[in-house]
């Protein structure tokens, strides 16, 4: 749940720098300058490569409460979804997500451009093309278009409608750690899960761990 159940929910503000270190402020101030001086997100991506590799090259700047599985995940098997930085009006985020070993995330979207890179472990990506036209909110017919192996240092961008539906798993034998920047409140906004299986597409919010969602009340 994305509320005061966890004990840290209320010394951290909910916006801005929620972990305040040089390397995430050097990420985020070179996205803003992107965001104010392009409108082409493959462009914006490409460009931030480089200082999103170099957040992923440094050591230890991740506090050992946002590398921690959360029991507590709307995400299902211990995933735990931590806010670093957030802007307060939703268009820009940075989150760490940690995956047990042997768990999976729901096959899901994220309904914004970003980058997202492996800091500690290593997954397995699997990525779905849709192939009807989305005029049924409810269903969705997906074929998988890309699997790729992923180790730290590994990034891959996210340009919906291409490459946006995807599950991770985690391989390495203790949790995977991968850090996202998206242009939205990731964990805030109303998202989708897919069952590839039976076409099934569920609305869902995953919220944050360790910071509520503006309209979440629910604890």
């Amino acid at each position: 749940m994305c509320g005061t159940d966890h004990s840290h929910d209320h010394d951290r503000g909910q916006f801005g720098f929620l972990v305040d270190t040089a390397e995430i402020r050097a990420l985020i101030g070179e996205t803003e300058r992107m965001m104010n001086g392009s409108d082409d997100p493959a462009a914006r991506v490409e460009a931030l490569k480089p200082a999103f590799a170099k957040l992923l090259s440094a050591d230890k700047w991740l506090p050992d409460e946002f590398a921690q599985p959360d029991e507590k995940s709307r995400m299902g098997d211990g995933i735990g979804q931590y806010a670093l930085y957030r802007a307060e009006d939703g268009s820009l985020c940075l989150f760490s997500l940690v995956v047990p070993p042997g768990a999976s995330t729901p096959v899901h979207d994220h309904l914004a451009w970003g980058l997202v890179g492996v800091y500690r472990g290593e997954q397995d990506e699997t990525v779905y093309r849709r192939l009807d036209d989305g005029s049924d909110p409810a269903q969705a017919h997906l074929e998988v278009s890309k699997r790729q192996e992923l180790r730290p240092g590994d990034v891959y961008a996210l340009l919906p409608p291409t490459d946006d539906i995807h599950y991770v798993k985690t391989l390495s034998k203790s949790a995977s750690i991968s850090i996202h920047l998206l242009a939205n409140d990731t964990a805030c906004v109303w998202r989708h899960k897919y069952n590839p299986d039976s076409g099934a597409v569920t609305p869902f919010r995953s919220g944050y761990a360790n910071a509520p969602c503006p309209t979440d009340h629910s604890s």
